[in-house]
């Protein structure tokens, strides 16, 4: 049953239709699976029985002919997505113990659709980081060894998400994405994970970090994989004001292995000053890769590219500060009251359950939009993004998708870069300018590096077609071939 671990969705689907095995069966291997890989703390809450009643309800249906898009396999659940009963936290002690009485709408979609929950899975406090290292629960470690042996970080915020789909102990897991949090800890652990364009998913029910950027998506070992989830997953929530009412492709239908007529960009401020060879040398290979399936290579120009990060780092931080006011202690999660008056109890409360590095962006934020700095700062960020997203706006005139690294580097050491914060931001230099404009980007595992670690690379498309992005993800790779697997789960299969 140990293989049944390292299918694709599309082959489960497949198998489970051909009742090669069961979803009982299917969901059985992967809560033993599970329980062996605890030493890397994917999962904050297990929901094994839950997993199991799914799965049995699963067979059911598709026995009398009523299978869902994601009908009978088991997923993991990022822990800031909201689900009925099950305790949801957002890595947070400030939520510790709090259980949502109703369901994301996300999650309702794919349960609708026949998806199995095995759990909820760890993320940096509140989605803030980029290393998993910020979570109250602990350091979440990627399966994924260093040729050294040191213990890796799975890359965050989705790092608990990343991190069970590599480690083959979940076939598909949600994300989310603010400025890079799908598409980064997808690179590390060798997987594909596509951001949607902001309004595709409905954010009713993710607990919220910075409203204007945050958006849902899938983390799964293939494009296909993401495709099928993302169908989902996605469509209109009159729950949520900024859900667009737009149909939602069948985005399978897009992957045909090759990209004739395509022309793919290559953005020229991309190749920053300092990128490691490595990193280079694979988004050439992308590149010819691109070639090979039949496109046509166009240079083009996003020249506020440098100011992206700046600007990112004004406006997520404000918007968190203002999100995560309303953790005071008084309606739900933890409250610190010893005596004292209700500011006391709402400054002691806010002290012990926000960790450091939340803590650090609501002083930012609130400094932002504090007066005399509102225009200085938040307004001409605004503006700023507004260039940004103009820049890409350009660019589409002159190719279909843009072929970008993801990220500057493979998985860095646990505790690496912690002494230094700006150099951890600096890990979304190359995601964050698609999540300021708001169109949907895709990370795909192209190769590995000296060290033997995951490199993946990116591609970023017009607002609202995922399916070309889905379509060229999946040709390139085709072309790549990508199919190693972490050197902890060798192991444990040669045991």
């Amino acid at each position: 049953m140990s293989d049944l671990t390292h299918l694709t969705i599309a082959q489960a689907l497949s198998g489970l239709k051909n009742k090669d095995f069961t979803s009982v069966e299917l969901t059985e291997a992967h809560i033993n699976a599970m329980q062996d890989a605890r030493d890397l703390n994917a999962f904050i809450v297990e929901t094994p029985e839950k997993a199991m009643e799914q799965a049995k309800a699963s067979d059911a249906r598709r026995a009398s002919g009523d299978a869902g898009l994601l009908e009978g396999i088991p997923m993991a659940i990022k822990d800031l997505f909201c689900t009925e009963g099950v305790q949801t936290t957002a890595s947070s002690k400030i939520l510790e113990g709090f259980i949502p009485q109703y369901e994301s709408t996300v999650t309702t979609n794919m349960f609708r659709d026949g998806a199995v929950m095995l759990g909820k899975v760890g993320l940096d406090e509140f989605a803030m980081g980029s290393s998993n290292t910020t979570s109250y629960f602990g350091n979440i470690i990627n399966p994924w060894k260093a040729n050294d042996g040191k213990d890796l970080v799975p890359g965050g915020s989705s790092g608990g998400s990343a991190a069970a789909v590599a480690a083959r102990i979940a076939m598909g897991a949600t994300g989310t994405d603010t400025g890079g949090s799908i598409r980064q800890p997808a690179a590390f652990c060798g997987l594909a994970g596509i951001k949607p364009t902001y309004g595709r998913c409905s954010r009713w029910g993710i607990i919220a970090f910075a409203s204007s950027l945050d958006q849902a998506g899938p983390i799964a070992r293939t494009s296909e994989d993401c495709a099928i989830m993302l169908e989902s997953m996605a469509g209109f929530d009159a729950k949520d004001s900024t859900s667009a009412d737009k149909p939602v492709p069948k985005f399978t239908e897009s992957l045909t292995g090759d990209m004739k007529g395509l022309r793919v960009g290559i953005p020229k401020e991309y190749r920053m000053d300092g990128t490691p060879d490595e990193i280079v040398k694979i988004w050439d290979q992308g590149i010819a890769w691109a070639k090979d399936a039949g496109a046509e290579i166009v240079d083009v120009s996003l020249p506020h590219t440098k100011y992206a990060l700046p600007t990112y780092y004004i406006i997520a931080p404000a918007e968190a500060s203002s999100n995560l006011s309303r953790y005071d202690g008084v309606r739900y999660g933890l409250r610190v009251d010893e005596g004292g008056n209700l500011n006391d109890m709402y400054a002691k409360t806010r002290a012990e359950g926000f960790g450091d590095e939340v803590k650090r962006r609501i002083m930012i934020g609130a400094y932002v939009l504090s007066a005399g700095y509102y225009d200085a700062y938040y307004i001409k960020a605004q503006k700023v993004r507004r260039l940004i997203l103009n820049d890409f706006i350009k660019a589409y005139e002159q190719c279909d998708v843009l072929l970008t690294p993801t990220a500057p580097s493979s998985a860095f050491a646990i505790g690496e870069n912690e002494d230094d914060p700006i150099k951890m931001y600096l890990n979304d230099v190359f995601t964050v300018p698609a999540s300021l404009a708001g169109v949907p980007g895709m990370s795909i595992p192209a190769g590995l590096d000296a060290k033997g670690l995951p490199l993946g690379l990116q591609i970023l498309g017009r607002p609202w077609d995922e399916a070309t992005v889905l379509k060229v993800g999946h040709a390139i790779e085709q072309k790549a071939g990508f199919n190693a697997i972490p050197q902890s789960l060798l192991n444990k299969k040669a045991a």
